[in-house]
Parts: C-alpha cells; structure tokens; sequence
C-alpha cells in the first residue's frame, strides 16, 4: 500500500464518496450549484478536466469563477452537486489529496517576517518536500535574488511569484491558479509562461484563471467561458476562434479613402470610424486587401485577424446584454507599400 493510499481517510459520516471518474480524469465537476442568499454564484455546473490538461477557466467579474474553484479545491461546500479529484471527493478535508493538489490564490497568505527562503523551506516541510525543492522552486520562479529578503519586503509581483512557487514546491499533479500573472511586468509574465509550460510537459494537470485572454489563447488546452453561474462555452481556444468566423478588420488612416466608397467595395460587410482609422470589416480580406491597393495604396494599412477575446467580448455581451468593448489589444499586421 502506497503513502497516499495510506493516508485515506474514511469519508465523514452522512457524506457521500464521490463517484470516481475514468483514469484519464484529473477533475470531475457534476451538478454543482452554490447560491448566497439570493444570488445564484455557481449553477448547475458540470465539467471534465483530462489529466496533464491546461484547462482555462474565464468569465466576467462575478461570474462564478473564484466559488466554482474553491469547490474544486474543498475550500468551500457546494449546495447540491459533487466534486472528485483523482475519483476522490475534497470535500470534506480530504488529507490523501493534499500532497497531490497545489493551490495558489489572490490573497495567498504569508510568513512576512521570514525571508522568501524561509517562507519556501516552511511550505516545503508541511508537505515533506525536501529542501532541495526550495532553491529549484526559487529559481523556477525568477527568485533566487530574493531568496533573503524578508516576504514583507518583497514587491507586489514578487510576492506574487513567491504564492506561486509555494503552490509548486511539492511537485503537486494537479495545480490551481487564481491570476498568476495578475502582478507581473511583461517580462516575469512571459518567463512564468515558460515555467508553466514545462509543468504541462511534465504530465500536470492546470486549472487556470485569468483575465489575459492572450495569456489562455497560448496556454490553454481547452478553455470554459463562465456566464452568470452558467458555463456558456467549453472547447480549445483554435476551435472556439474557427468556429467563431469573425471578420477580418482593414485599418486605414482617415482621409485616406472615403467612407462611402469603401463601403462599395465588394466583400466588406461594415464601414466604421474608430479614432484615427477607418475600419473595413469583410470576411474575403484577399480581394477587399487588392481592391483598396487600387483605389489607395497599402501605405499604412492594418489587418487584424479574430482572436479569442474577439470571442469572449462577443459571447459575453451576447449572453449579459452588455455592449461589446473594442479590443485594447489588437493583433494587427501593417502593409507597407
């Protein structure tokens, strides 16, 4: 008999053991609902998550995402519904599944007056890591710098680093990230990018929640789109974009071609004006991309091609009945004549 299995507890009286998924399943979510008072947080959620899957989890603020997590992890009870990790249910205080599951939150919680080495060393030895984890963990995460400075020294996007290490230095199968790149400059997010890569290769399981949407377009598997309590949407981030067949947008600088002659091209379906451009839509940007090289010139001109947060602004708005938002952060290919 194995540690783990070992240390199984006998489910609590008046519980029930949660029905064990196949083999290949690292998460089983079936008919969970959680309500406060009157408002519906998680409703009737039902989901699968393979082992060694990035599985994304998105939604708007107040969708359900963080109480749908904690349900996951035995945080927190759901009203009706089960949970199984492993074919193993976390709640209540399951002990067997501690040492196989990471959790990193927004709101981590730290031993400020040690250093971050402490910190991990401390973190590690509750879960009978050895101390040779801690220094691979520090680096892993871009903190061997830091590794003596006292946590409530630390910046905002290093403790955030250090949250995430502390998530990481038992070598867990299956790791929770609640916005693990929320506090992070460009370059430690990219760097944290390439650390949870290598977890992926390794055979980990990832469930993921973030807000960066390019960040789950690159990392993720699959991804659910969280709606209310609802999930409105569960597939890779390739399948949801194909299947999405937004148009192609042609940015040009205004004055450079009329609106209403634009709007004669064939193939484009929407003229607008948005601040210095004017924006073609079509869904043929071969022929339209010609046809305004004839009539003026591709000096300056940019494609942009969908995204998923084409798809998720588009879904959401849908779903809420919020107006859809241009996106801040466009894919855009400029011509040059």
């Amino acid at each position: 008999m194995s540690e783990v299995q070992a240390m199984r507890p006998t489910p609590a009286e008046g519980t029930t053991p949660a029905e064990g998924p196949g083999p290949a399943t690292a998460i089983r979510v079936q008919g969970v609902s959680k309500r406060y008072g009157d408002r519906q947080a998680v409703d009737d959620v039902s989901l699968e998550i393979r082992r060694g899957e990035f599985f994304g989890l998105l939604g708007p603020n107040g969708a359900g995402k963080s109480t749908l997590v904690e349900i996951m992890e035995g945080l927190r009870r759901a009203d009706t519904g089960t949970v199984a990790l492993f074919g193993e249910s976390p709640w209540p205080r399951n002990t067997a599944l501690l040492p196989r599951v990471g959790v990193q939150t927004q709101t981590s919680a730290f031993f400020v007056r040690q250093t971050a080495h402490e910190h991990l060393r401390t973190v590690a030895a509750l879960y009978g890591a050895p101390r040779t984890a801690v220094d691979a963990t520090l680096e892993s995460v871009g903190l061997t710098e830091q590794s003596g400075v006292q946590v409530e020294d630390l910046s905002g996007g290093q403790r955030q680093r250090l949250a995430i290490a502390s998530a990481l230095v038992h070598g867990p199968e299956l790791i929770f990230l609640d916005e693990p790149t929320a506090a992070l400059d460009p370059q430690a997010r990219r760097a944290l990018w390439e650390v949870l890569r290598a977890l992926k290769a390794e055979g980990r399981t990832i469930v993921h929640t973030t807000h960066h949407l390019d960040e789950a377009e690159a990392l993720c598997d699959r991804i659910a789109i969280l709606v209310d309590g609802r999930i409105a949407v569960t597939d890779s981030p390739h399948n949801l974009v194909s299947a999405f067949q937004a148009p192609t947008r042609l940015m040009l600088p205004l004055g450079r071609l009329d609106e209403r002659e634009a709007a004669d091209i064939p193939g484009v379906d929407r003229v607008t004006v948005q601040g210095g451009s004017l924006v073609l839509e079509t869904r043929t940007p071969g022929p339209v991309l010609s046809a305004v090289d004839k009539l003026a010139g591709l000096d300056g001109v940019q494609t942009r091609t969908a995204g998923l947060e084409d798809v998720y602004l588009d879904l959401t708005a849908r779903l809420t009945g919020s107006p859809q938002s241009p996106r801040r952060n466009a894919d855009t290919t400029e011509h040059q004549p």
